[in-house]
């Protein structure tokens, strides 16, 4: 290698380490490619010469032992090359600035001009007795949840945990009861074998945003109680996991991000589906994902649909995501919507009919945040204007609610239905066949047709096999006859309805 200044020794003067330094960059400039130096290797700064050792400077904790670890033989043997006597090369992190300190004047730090200064990270890997700045509060010390906000609202890229998301106020069910015994025992035990990550899916507003904050509450909780060293825990959903990303490529400070995410200890990404299609996001999230798992660490993950179903993510991303637990949340049933009713009337002190709870049971059957909304509203309205809840106020309060949940049952939903639960075949709904055997059931489904549907006799009459609109007059009149007379039939007939309506 050409040396412009001749041998260099420890004693160099600090121009000519400095031309030193400058060669030893462009080297590793050439061998590794523009692109991995400026992601990795910008940042170097010389710091010292120290007898045997160089000493090198780097902004982040994570980005000093991703160079050690991956250049750091390559690096010594460049300085070897060009020192001989130079036989190690210490990494360290930049140390924070001190005001009114004169830098040393015997070995100035020497570094490439950069087009700014480099930028100190918001968030350290957190430390015994202190949070990462900027991200949230250690899981090892109770405080109020407006204090898991970052203090500056720049750096807000993480979101508070809800303080009425706990384990207390989640309501248990045979659709979540796997779901929620995997978060607990996330909770107590982070990081198992088996249980990293966690994957929770299911539809919208089955608890999955809930059973996510309150493992984090849990963790810290429990921490606290056994005598655990403090945890960090950083919760965002994937757009902001998105948003945070791009703002870090843009202002150059992809290292930071990388840290900041790397440096905790539960980490829970909400809404995983948003990352479908953006493969540079995805990309650096399988590799967050990777180096978290590897070094011991939590990740807790939802989405709308399981790993192998989400089309759009990378396999490598979701084999990984399917490695640990999967759990789903199934739709809600009518006993569990009945459970969280009475548990949200409870927590408000307020004195709700059974029949209201029924009532909105039976109607609002998708979305239990929906579900609880309604029931908030009735409770407000009572309270303003000083009413009792009731039926009838219900239906005029939630009028809006109800009519978008007004199933459009079709004949032909309700003919299979029917034919289903009495065992014939769909078409001797529309045969002449007059068993009784098959009468009945086909009586049944006019009746039903008539109740559930806007359609006149004559079109009913059509759709079961051309039939007039007398008959299904007569078939109408002839079930409400019967059930009038026979409760075990009127039962058989108003689950029908209530399993058409569902």
């Amino acid at each position: 290698m050409e040396n412009a200044v001749g041998p260099s020794s420890p004693s160099s003067p600090p121009a000519q380490l400095a031309e030193v330094w400058a060669r030893i960059r462009g080297r590793l400039r050439e061998e590794v490619g523009e692109v991995e130096y400026r992601t990795w290797l910008r940042q170097m700064t010389l710091s010292a010469i120290q007898g045997e050792e160089a000493i090198v400077l780097l902004p982040t904790r994570f980005l000093r032992d991703w160079v050690r670890g991956h250049y750091g033989d390559r690096l010594r043997a460049l300085w070897q090359a060009e020192i001989p006597a130079i036989r190690r090369v210490d990494f360290r992190v930049t140390p924070e600035p001190r005001a009114a300190e004169p830098a040393p004047a015997a070995t100035p730090a020497v570094a490439e001009a950069p087009r700014q200064a480099p930028r100190p990270a918001t968030i350290r890997a957190p430390e015994p007795a202190e949070a990462p700045a900027g991200l949230a509060e250690p899981l090892g010390r109770a405080a109020p949840a407006a204090e898991l906000r970052p203090a500056d609202p720049r750096s807000d890229w993480t979101a508070p945990l809800d303080p009425r998301f706990t384990f207390d106020t989640f309501v248990v069910g045979k659709p979540n009861e796997f779901a929620y015994a995997c978060a607990r025992r996330v909770a107590e035990r982070p990081a198992s074998p088996g249980f990293n990550p966690l994957f929770l899916y299911g539809g919208v507003g089955l608890g999955k945003t809930h059973l996510m904050h309150a493992a984090a509450w849990a963790i810290r909780e429990i921490g606290a109680a056994e005598g655990r060293p403090p945890l960090s825990v950083a919760y965002m959903s994937a757009e902001k996991f998105m948003y945070r990303f791009i703002a870090a490529l843009r202002s150059q400070s992809t290292m930071e991000f990388k840290e900041s995410l790397r440096s905790v200890d539960v980490l829970l990404i909400d809404d995983l589906q948003f990352l479908i299609g953006k493969d540079n996001t995805q990309e650096e999230f399988f590799h967050t994902f990777n180096a978290l798992v590897d070094a011991g660490k939590q990740i807790i993950v939802s989405a709308d649909k399981s790993p192998s179903d989400l089309s759009g993510i990378e396999d490598r991303l979701r084999t990984r995501l399917g490695c640990g637990m999967v759990a789903d949340l199934h739709a809600t049933t009518y006993e569990l919507r009945i459970s969280i009713l009475q548990a949200k009337a409870q927590s408000q002190g307020v004195p709700v009919p059974p029949k209201v709870m029924e009532f909105l049971a039976h109607k609002i059957t998708s979305n239990v945040r929906e579900l609880e909304g309604a029931l908030n509203r009735l409770i407000a309205h009572a309270n303003l204007f000083g009413r009792p809840v009731t039926l009838e106020g219900a239906q005029e309060v939630l009028h809006d609610i109800l009519r978008a949940h007004d199933r459009r049952v079709t004949i032909e939903e309700i003919q299979k239905r029917v034919a289903e639960h009495y065992n014939i075949r769909l078409t001797d709904m529309s045969s002449p066949r007059r068993a009784r055997n098959v009468a009945r059931p086909r009586q049944v489904a006019m009746y039903l047709a008539k109740q559930l549907t806007s359609r006149s006799l004559p079109e009913i009459g059509r759709r079961f096999g051309g039939r007039d609109h007398t008959t299904v007059m007569h078939a109408v009149s002839r079930v409400a006859e019967l059930m009038q007379a026979d409760s075990a039939f009127a039962e058989d007939v108003e689950l029908l309805r209530r399993m058409l309506e569902t």
